[in-house]
């Protein structure tokens, strides 16, 4: 019997592995590269919610756990170990979301002694998570987060829509160049 267990096991992994891996490759696909003016806004977003909300710090983190950018005071902070974390969290809710015939549970709420930590999912690509303390309330974090997270999702298409223009592509000049170099160094 615990043959068969494991065989099923076995089966039940095979049968999952091709959508996890699906799924990753669509993160990829849909993967938004920041410039620094997109960073600016970005900010200016998170700065206004960190003013209004009276939050300690707020992080806007991908979904497969790197920091995007942060406002607040985080010096106490880990910041690439939350990160992380918050990707895993969000992950591990995500599949008992599913379990619960849920498409995906969009806010997390972890509640401490001192601080508590909000986890609002922004778009398809990242979560805003917000750290506050008794100056603020729930309430409050998630009124300023929902607008943040709103305006941060039109940054986003926006970010998605626009044309590129080729400016901060390396030039092909500069490709034939550099493997003509690397052709002459490596042919001795």
């Amino acid at each position: 019997a615990a043959k068969a267990s494991g065989l099923r096991t076995s089966r039940w992994w095979k049968r999952r592995r091709p959508a996890i891996s699906y799924d990753s490759d669509n993160i990829r696909e849909k993967r938004l590269v920041f410039y620094k003016d997109d960073i600016d806004r970005i900010n200016e977003v998170l700065q206004e919610f960190l003013t209004l909300s009276d939050s300690k710090c707020i992080m806007l983190i991908d979904r497969e756990g790197y920091m995007v950018t942060k406002t607040g005071h985080t010096e106490d902070f880990d910041l690439q170990a939350i990160s992380a974390l918050v990707a895993g969290s969000y992950a591990a809710t995500r599949e008992m979301a599913r379990l619960l015939g849920e498409e995906e549970f969009s806010v997390l709420f972890h509640q401490g002694k001192r601080d508590s930590i909000q986890l609002t999912l922004v778009g398809d690509r990242t979560i805003l998570a917000t750290v506050f303390d008794e100056r603020t309330t729930i309430g409050m974090v998630r009124l300023y987060a929902k607008e943040a997270s709103q305006k941060l999702d039109k940054l986003f298409e926006d970010i998605s829509q626009r044309e590129d223009d080729g400016s901060e592509h390396i030039g092909a000049d500069f490709a034939k160049s550099a493997k003509d170099q690397l052709d002459a160094v490596f042919s001795d």
